[in-house]
Parts: structure tokens; C-alpha cells; sequence
């Protein structure tokens, strides 16, 4: 099952070209460094929420957009030993002095597969949600998003990530504990659909959405969705 490092960054809407270049930079090292995938998607459809919501969890400023982003390993210890020798490539340290966003507002952590499905695909759009969940139902969770996940692909879903919080930071300014308010007994989810077109997403959500068997069981939901957040973002780097 894959292991996930989820980013959720505050990027200035000025600085798009400057950040993909710099992601594009990064992205060679990484990927010598033992990273299987990395995706940069940039905030097309991120609405406000009542509780929560993307730009609260990065403090966004008016002039900026959101930018949500993983890496993909094949384990744990993969990722740890690729962040061991991240840290210590002066190749990194050089590019962190030159970052086009405040890092200090960026929010990352690391997350275990807990469900991957899909045929897969070139994704150029993708659903990211962060959801609070209560540690002792992480199996309810499971199942809950197992009986969920087939229902995206049946409409044109690409792939259906979930990953449970397992190295999840805490932050001096912001982090995923505080953006979705998490209470002390509960855990944080970082999970994506992927799509083929942002067209396919809308497509496939109008279905999802006439489909009774979409329709929330309040008393079957084993998290809170009013401090569930999430978001529609425009793929711009998949390497």
C-alpha cells in the first residue's frame, strides 16, 4: 500500500510559473532520493466552508491560491530515508532559501495507504479532501470509504486515495490538526479522487450525486463532515 507525504500550501497567484519551476526543480532530486510520484495540483474549485475549509488551513491571503501536493513511496521507510537524505542535499537547502511561498504557512505530514482504487491513469484534476476521524474508528472509516470508492470509479473516477494520519506534525503557525479542528481521540485523513478532465469530475459527481446509493446515512458516517474540508484542483505537475 502506498505511503503519502500531503502538502497543502499558500501560493501567491503572481508566483504560479515561479512555483512550478521550482517544483519542477525539486522534483528531479526527489525523485533520486526514492520518491515514486510526486503531483502539484493548483486550486480551481475551493469553496469557503462554515467550520473549515483549504484557505483557513494555510491562512491564504486574498492574492493567493492553494496549492494541494504528495509524494508517493512504496513504504514508510522509503520515505523516512528519502526525507534523511533530503535534508542533508545541499541541492534542497540551496532551493529552500528561494521558496515562492511562505513555508512557514505550508502544512505537510505523513500519511499510511489506507484504501488506493482505480484503473488508474494520467489525472488532469483531482478532489482533495483533509477529514477529522476518531482514531478507534479507523476501521469504520475503512469500510465506509471502501463502500464509497467503487461507486467514483463506476463514474469515471481514475483513482480513490485514502491515508491515515501516521506522522502527523504539529506546526507552530498552522498544521492538519489544527485546520480541521481535530479533538484529542481523533486522527487526520489526507485523501484525493483523480479524474481525467475537470469535465469527467463534473460529469461524474452530478451522477454520484442522483445516485441513491450516495445518499448519506448520518448515523453510518464515522466523522464529522462539518469540519470536513475539500476542494477542486487543476493538475500542473504529475512526475
Amino acid at each position: 500500500m502506498v505511503y503519502v507525504e500531503g502538502f497543502v500550501t499558500a501560493v501567491p497567484a503572481a508566483n504560479k510559473a515561479t512555483y512550478l519551476e521550482h517544483a519542477a526543480k525539486a522534483a528531479v532530486l526527489l525523485k533520486e532520493c526514492g520518491v515514486r510520484r510526486m503531483v502539484e495540483t493548483w486550486g480551481d474549485d475551493v469553496p469557503a466552508g462554515k467550520v473549515t475549509d483549504f484557505r483557513r488551513a494555510v491562512q491564504a491571503k486574498d492574492d493567493e491560491a492553494v496549492v494541494f501536493s504528495w509524494f508517493e513511496y512504496p513504504s514508510r521507510q522509503v520515505r523516512d530515508a528519502a526525507n534523511e537524505q533530503i535534508s542533508n542535499d545541499p541541492r534542497m537547502a540551496q532551493m529552500a532559501t528561494s521558496m515562492p511561498f511562505d513555508g512557514k504557512r505550508m502544512i505537510f505530514s505523513g500519511f499510511e495507504g489506507l484504501l488506493d482504487q482505480g484503473p488508474k491513469g494520467k489525472a488532469a484534476y483531482v478532489d482533495g479532501f483533509v477529514v477529522p476521524v476518531p482514531a478507534s474508528k479507523k476501521e469504520a472509516y475503512r469500510q465506509f470509504a471502501s463502500k464509497h470508492a467503487p461507486l467514483f470509479v463506476e463514474y469515471g473516477a481514475l483513482r480513490v486515495v485514502e491515508a491515515w494520519g501516521d506522522d502527523v506534525l504539529e506546526g507552530k503557525v498552522t498544521d492538519f490538526r489544527k485546520a480541521v479542528q481535530a479533538t484529542g481521540d481523533e486522527n487526520v485523513v489526507y485523501s484525493w479522487i483523480e479524474w481525467g478532465s475537470k469535465a469527467a469530475r463534473d460529469t461524474g459527481w452530478q451522477k454520484l450525486m442522483a445516485d441513491e446509493r450516495m445518499k448519506p446515512d448520518h448515523a453510518d458516517t464515522p466523522f464529522d463532515g462539518k469540519r470536513m474540508f475539500y476542494g477542486g484542483f487543476a493538475s500542473v505537475l504529475d512526475v
